[in-house]
């Protein structure tokens, strides 16, 4: 090891490679040497010291190859044919060397928001001090932000589509080594401290080697309610607090006491909610997961109490206390006479300390149901308030209301439902009810218009259903009777928006309205006793192809023209959720085609929200790859057409995404700072008009029409690409892994079409081609530059945050595939029969793939003026380079493995989970997968 003042070379490969670290990254090299060493003398230990060897003589065969630009052939024959125990353990070894790296890169973040922290007056670049300082350097007076902050909304909605599910109790060892390896985050720990901290990272490494991935069974609803619920109830809760803390110093820091802050963050969930393709969801998960949030952030709630029983001590002898506090715990006495009874009589003149055990026993009643129990969130949120006035009245400022507070911001967000459930159907089960309800079989046939107008006949009166209890509709109705039934015990903001997934005419909408109607779904107007009752329920058009996503504006159009939607609307507080499709877009269009249409779809609705007088806000259904909008959110944001973003954002957060921004309470909060910066950015300094945007956008309408045909020309219309992609990918084991609920598949022949974008997606990750996000871009982008020249695209890249999100983002896919592999991949598809009588799939396929991975690297090169991809990340470049020796052979383990399983007519139940582990291994190392 070298070191001088720029930076810090890791020699342990000196004959292979060196890795340079930049001097700030030293602590990172360190840490990263640290575990891989504890898990190579764990596999000397666990296995055998030979064992240790082989995998060193593979990992050191794949930086060669890399290195010096060598086939892959040698180091592909040195991982086949090993009995499948050796396979395993194998791809084990190798997923715990880079899960290692994973999360040294982890506990690096945290460490270089602590050196900013320090320096720079703590203004991290994107964080909240940073954005907030900026915006008064650029004139934003405290009354902007006043009118902003009461209507701002960051909402994260978690979902169930797991790439990448890690067990909780792996969770739990993650956050054991992530805690240690923080402890000593800036060297100073003493060395027993240390040698304390590495012996704690060491048994959880080795408790994590001896512990099973991925259970035998495929997990419940009720497996990844658990899975979100340790996000939400044991990362989340906690950060919770903190942010609004920062929130609240930022704003101090610029403009003194002048803006209060309301509560802008919240979340969201679909588990247990979204019943769209998954027969494993309806009204039970939906009670189900709801308990299941209640008891968590319940339990969470009696936990912060008993510290806070503890802290507020105060006797009555040493401060005074308020009238309420005293009279709150005299009726609690009464109502709880039990609980009461158990007060110690020592603790008589304390009334904070006996108000909170009186409110803890009055939790407890909640959760069982009891009478005594708090009738609703506001209730206890109220009684907090109670004794934060008493506090603040009587000297109590810094005698624990600042931990009062805390309780009291996550009694706000959280309530007694810990996050809004989403519900998500797709439009042709509405019709299927209606059929049954209505006894027209033909309904589902009948034209948008006749649809609407028999609706509207229905929600009337005028039509009544000849079978409101229809076998057939029975399942999709008690989701609305659950939603009637739940809504009082949980409160109004238990239930998110209603999303209609293919969604295509107005009629889809009033459909959702007619269902709950006949299900008795309905509450009284506010307008008064005479109002007709309304649905409680926001419903949202999700547009998922770029078909559908140019046609959003005039079907958004006709909705609000109707006269009954709009009086729902009118009811909602003109408030319009519309769901934006990242995913079927790209599967439909490809990358650039699904980017401009999603772009387009926004600049026409919010056009459409100023006409029309509704509040239109976008609810953007990213996933984990490039090519399902897994952009960094910060640059989406800014990214945005303006007047798209107005002070809100909500996203959904997927797969390994979750994973990887909300593993860590640290990482968690950054990346909520970062949101909430970027939409303050976006709301109240939006990018100025550029006058060459018009050009802009002619150039961006002609990639997309280019990139399209191309992308489509292969995917959607090949003869044999269907074929072709079940054997150059693991789709055929991915359809088998049990990570989620939910069918990989729609019913259909198995090709693009009937596959799930998710799995789609997850496969070309897979077999490290990444061809989802980058196939058509070359030859688009080499057409357009025939036709204008580098220097407008170079322009593009540099001036519009739309196309250079988007040109960095295929670059990141880029980087991380590996052509060799991949043809090691597609060397299977050598014997697959095809529609076309083509002998080879390979050979015929293979080559035009690559020859448009060749002119999309060089055109992306080209455009940045680059000679190497990510020479302006060199962070990432890094990173991706530490990874690759252990993601490689893990990939080439793989291939030999699918080539012998598909020999045995897949029957072969070891082998199989043989592979499960090493699709699971690769997605950890590749990141952005799914």
């Amino acid at each position: 090891m070298s070191t001088d003042n720029d930076s810090t070379t890791a020699t342990n490969d000196d004959s292979l490679r060196t890795v340079t670290f930049a001097a700030v990254d030293t602590f990172l090299r360190e840490d990263v040497n640290l575990l891989g060493g504890m898990v190579g003398r764990i596999l000397a230990e666990q296995r055998s010291p030979d064992f240790l060897a082989e995998v060193e003589a593979l990992r050191r065969a794949a930086i060669s190859r890399r290195e010096n630009d060598q086939p892959v052939t040698e180091l592909a024959e040195a991982l086949a044919g090993h009995e499948l125990q050796k396979a395993s353990d194998l791809g084990r070894a190798f997923s715990t060397y880079f899960q290692a790296v994973n999360l040294a890169e982890r506990v690096h973040r945290i460490r270089r928001r602590r050196d900013h922290e320090r320096a720079e007056q703590g203004a991290q670049p994107g964080g909240l001090l940073d954005v907030i300082g900026s915006l008064a350097g650029q004139g934003v007076e405290a009354a902007e932000l006043a009118d902003l902050l009461p209507r701002m909304r960051i909402e994260p909605v978690f979902t169930a589509h797991p790439t990448e599910a890690v067990r909780r109790v792996l969770l739990h060892k993650e956050r054991q080594i992530v805690r240690s390896l923080v402890n000593d985050i800036d060297r100073n720990r003493t060395p027993a401290e240390r040698r304390a901290d590495h012996g704690r990272i060491r048994m959880a490494l080795t408790a994590s080697w001896q512990t099973v991935e991925a259970p035998a069974a495929k997990p419940s609803v009720a497996d990844e309610f658990e899975h979100v619920g340790f996000y939400l109830s044991e990362v989340l809760y906690r950060v919770l607090p903190v942010f609004f803390e920062h929130f609240e110093a930022a704003l101090r820091e610029h403009y003194g006491d002048a803006v209060e802050l309301p509560d802008v963050l919240g979340f969201g969930s679909w588990v247990g909610g979204d019943m769209d393709g998954n027969p494993n969801v309806g009204a039970d998960t939906i009670a189900d997961t709801l308990a299941g949030q209640r008891a968590l952030v319940l339990a969470a709630y009696r936990r912060d109490i008993a510290r806070l029983a503890d802290l507020l001590s105060q006797s009555l002898s040493r401060v005074s206390v308020s009238d309420a506090v005293i009279g709150q715990v005299a009726a609690y006495r009464e109502l709880l006479p039990e609980a009461a009874a158990e007060l110690h009589p020592r603790h008589a003149d304390m009334p904070y300390r006996n108000l909170l055990m009186l409110m803890a026993a009055r939790l407890r009643a909640t959760s069982h149901d009891e009478a005594t129990g708090y009738p609703d969130a506001a209730s206890f949120v109220a009684d907090i308030e109670c004794i934060h006035a008493s506090l603040m009245a009587n000297r109590g400022e810094h005698a624990g209301d600042f931990v009062l507070r805390r309780l009291l911001r996550r009694a706000r967000c959280f309530g007694f439902h810990l996050a809004s459930l989403d519900l998500r159907q797709d439009s042709s089960v509405h019709d299927a009810a209606l059929a049954a309800v209505l006894q027209d079989p033909q309904w589902p046939e009948r034209s948008a218009q006749e649809r609407a107008d028999r609706l509207h006949r229905m929600m009337a009166g005028d039509l009544v259903p000849a079978d409101a209890d229809a076998s057939e509709a029975v399942r999709t109705l008690d989701v609305f009777r659950a939603v009637a039934r739940l809504r009082p015990r949980y409160g109004e903001r238990v239930f998110g928006p209603y999303i209609i997934s293919m969604s295509r005419s107005a009629a889809d909408a009033l459909a959702v309205l007619a269902l709950a109607r006949v299900a008795g779904c309905v509450e009284p107007a506010d307008a008064g006793a005479d109002a007709a009752p309304v649905v409680p329920l926001d419903v949202a058009p999700l547009f998922e192809t770029v078909a559908d996503l140019e046609a959003a504006d005039a079907t958004m159009r006709a909705l609000f023209s109707d006269p009954v939607y709009r009086a729902h609307l009118a009811a909602r507080g003109n408030r319009q959720l519309v769901m934006l499709g990242y995913s079927d877009s790209a599967k439909d269009g490809g990358i650039i085609a699904s980017r401009w249409a999603l772009q387009q779809t926004q600049v026409a609705l919010t056009a459409l929200a100023r006409e029309s007088g509704v509040g239109i806000v976008f609810f953007h259904g990213r996933g984990g790859s490039a090519s399902r909008g897994g952009s960094k959110t910060e640059r989406a944001v800014i990214a945005a057409p303006r007047g798209s973003v107005d002070g809100v954002l909500r996203l959904t957060e997927q797969g390994e995404v979750i994973h990887r921004k909300y593993g860590t309470r640290a990482i968690a909060l950054r990346n909520l700072e970062q949101a909430t910066g970027a939409v303050m950015r976006a709301t109240l300094r939006p990018r100025p008009l550029d006058t060459r945007a018009p050009r802009w956008r002619s150039m961006a309408a002609e990639l997309a029409r280019d990139s399209s045909a191309h992308y489509r020309a292969l995917v959607h219309q090949h003869p044999d690409f269907s074929a072709y992609f079940r054997a150059v990918t693991p789709i055929d084991v991915i359809e088998r892994l049990r990570i989620g609920s939910r069918p990989a598949k729609r019913i259909g022949s198995g090709g693009a079409e009937s596959l799930r974008a998710i799995p789609w997606v997850f496969s070309w990750s897979q077999n490290r081609s990444g061809l989802t996000t980058w196939y058509g871009v070359g030859t688009a982008l080499e057409q357009g530059l025939q036709r204008h020249g580098a220097d407008p695209y170079a322009e593009l890249a540099r001036d519009w945050p739309f196309f250079a999100t988007l040109i960095d983002d295929v670059e990141m896919v880029l980087a991380k595939s590996d052509l060799g592999i991949f043809e090691c991949y597609s060397q299977l598809a050598r014997d697959t029969p095809s529609a076309t009588g083509t002998p080879d799939l390979h050979a015929q396929m293979f080559p035009a793939i690559a020859a448009e991975f060749r002119r999309t690297r060089g055109a992306v090169l080209a455009i940045k003026g680059e000679d190497e991809l990510l020479n302006g990340d060199q962070r990432l470049q890094q990173s991706i380079r530490l990874r690759n020796p252990y993601v490689d052979p893990i990939s080439l383990l793989q291939v030999d493995l699918l080539k012998r399983w598909r020999a045995g007519e897949r029957k072969d139940e070891e082998l199989l989970q043989v592979l499960m582990a090493t699709v699971n291994g690769i997605a950890a190392g590749i990141q952005n997968t799914g």
